[in-house]
């Protein structure tokens, strides 16, 4: 019998994310001049600045190339960031090669087809609650946030607090 996820919370030490249907709601506004703009959750953002504060790894795997993601992802502390990744496996073993990664040490949060094959390697699969029900199935955890409105913040609060990492006050802690 498979264990309940809140089990794996406790080794988590590595974040990855999706993108587009993760920390947005994978709408795009298309403008006259062709460019794709994009919205994210600033409470998302907070969160994954106090995982980085307090050490935990974060990695971003996207399909996609937008240069004003990358420059958001940037601005909240993230530094390895994988774009144009549409076979997102080989940038998962990249990364957790270059640090030395267990994967039973990492959770994903993807939406979407491309996403379930690191899914299936992770400790801890995990996705929005408009994901595409394929993710849906193989997925651990499904949040009670859809994508571009929590779903980050609610996965890294969740680990944050079991392993004593979330703060209790406004002390420390820098805007998103």
């Amino acid at each position: 019998m498979k264990k309940n996820y809140k089990e794996y919370l406790k080794d988590i030490t590595t974040f990855i994310f999706d993108v587009d249907g993760v920390f947005t709601d994978g709408n795009l506004l298309v403008t006259e001049s062709g460019e794709l703009l994009r919205k994210m959750n600033v409470k998302d953002g907070f969160a994954l600045k106090i995982a980085l504060q307090k050490g935990y790894r974060v990695c971003i795997i996207t399909g996609g190339t937008n240069e004003g993601v990358r420059e958001r992802l940037r601005g909240l502390g993230v530094t390895d960031i994988y774009m144009g990744a549409h076979h997102k496996a080989d940038p998962l073993d990249e990364f957790l090669d270059i640090y030395d990664i267990e994967e039973k040490e990492t959770v994903y949060m993807g939406d979407d087809i491309p996403d379930i094959p690191p899914m299936q390697r992770v400790g801890l699969a995990t996705c929005p609650q408009n994901a595409v029900a394929e993710v849906k199935a193989i997925s651990d955890y499904v949040s009670h946030k859809n994508g571009g409105d929590g779903c980050v913040r609610d996965i890294i609060e969740q680990v944050l607090k079991v392993r004593g990492d979330w703060p209790r006050e406004a002390g420390n802690t820098t805007s998103a």
